[in-house]
């Protein structure tokens, strides 16, 4: 349920093809387009505005919720805009919202300039595949054509634990069954040692976000099931070192090893400006485990992984800086955008002198 001046403003998304919308007091609606924020041409926002856009869409165990952790973030089906994931904050004691535009259909590998291995790793029959990246670099895209791709192939269940659900998979092949924290599920941690009771053959895993995550995580992919999941790091090496950094002593040494024998391949992804600004460009870093990457992460030479990525390029690695040095040769991206995203601009500098 939402106002007649929320439908107006979720009217308005389709048009300028938006991809968030944030409504915050004080100023215009203010979406953001290829990256960038536009503020709409309306009146600027009065708190009461929002609280009142606000107690439309909550329900009473949300809004008590939101009162107890100043913080909630659910999805709702919208008349208009369709499937929206919606965040509710404080400001200065008062609610605003940032709301996400989820779509209506899963692009296929080429729209989303996803790389063809990446189809190899949805293949595999267990094991952990990772999806990295800053926020707003398109980790929940990713993951939803992976668990398509599985959807279409495999006659297998899926199970999916999502804070919150962002697209609904219908059955295919597969049969998938979808859970959302504070929904069907009290939490990530909760739901991830409750699933393996559920008889998966694919667990999907909105986001790993702590040492209990990721000991039962990695002891699913272990146990023969195939677990996506997604984790906030810039890199292929710092998300490796992200997941060992976090336990101690003899717990590390046993995670080194899980890790080692379960990893299947991560992919680092980041959302670039188009050279015409009509549009973001995904540029990534792929890292596929074979036995050098292996062996890397048993001897603890995580700081070699860049070297490793760089010798393996014919089994289908891929740097990041190289990726962006490809894409500024196919005229994507700028030399500028190119540069400023580059983990070393020489490596860029060199080739194109």
């Amino acid at each position: 349920m939402s106002t007649p001046r929320l439908d107006r403003f979720l009217s308005s998304v389709n048009d300028i093809d938006a991809s968030d919308l944030h409504l915050i007091a004080g100023v215009p609606p203010a979406f953001r387009v290829n990256g960038e924020i536009i503020l709409a041409d309306e009146d600027a926002l009065t708190e009461q505005d929002i609280l009142e856009m606000a107690n439309h869409l909550l329900n009473e165990q949300q809004k008590a919720k939101f009162e107890q952790d100043w913080e909630l973030c659910i999805s709702l089906l919208h008349s208009i805009a369709g499937r929206v994931r919606v965040t509710f904050y404080r400001r200065d004691g008062h609610a605003e919202m940032s709301l996400r535009f989820c779509g209506d259909r899963i692009a296929t590998r080429e729209e989303l300039g996803l790389p063809s291995q990446i189809d190899e790793l949805a293949r595999r029959p267990n094991g952990l595949v990772l999806i990295t990246g800053p926020t707003g670099a398109g980790k929940t895209t990713t993951l939803n054509y992976l668990v398509d791709v599985i959807n279409n192939e495999r006659r297998c269940k899926i199970v999916t634990i999502e804070d919150p659900i962002e697209f609904v998979h219908q059955n295919k092949r597969a049969i998938v069954v979808q859970q959302e924290v504070l929904t069907d599920v009290r939490s990530f941690n909760r739901a991830l040692i409750h699933v393996l009771r559920q008889d998966p053959d694919v667990i999907v895993v909105g986001e790993i976000r702590d040492h209990e995550a990721i000991l039962t995580a990695l002891t699913a992919a272990e146990t023969g099931h195939l677990v996506l999941a997604t984790m906030h790091s810039p890199n292929t090496a710092h998300a490796l070192e992200r997941i060992v950094g976090v336990f101690e002593g003899n717990m590390q040494r046993q995670i080194v090893l899980q890790l080692a024998n379960a990893l299947q391949g991560i992919i680092s992804q980041d959302l670039l400006p188009a050279a015409d600004r009509s549009r973001r460009v995904l540029a990534y870093e792929l890292l596929i485990a074979n036995g050098a990457v292996r062996n890397l992460i048993r001897d603890g030479q995580l700081h070699q992984m860049e070297n490793t990525i760089q010798t393996s390029r014919k089994e289908g690695m891929v740097l990041m800086d190289n990726c962006l040095y490809d894409l500024y040769c196919k005229c994507l991206i700028t030399y500028d955008t190119a540069m400023s995203r580059a983990r070393n601009p020489d490596r860029i500098r060199r080739r194109e002198s």
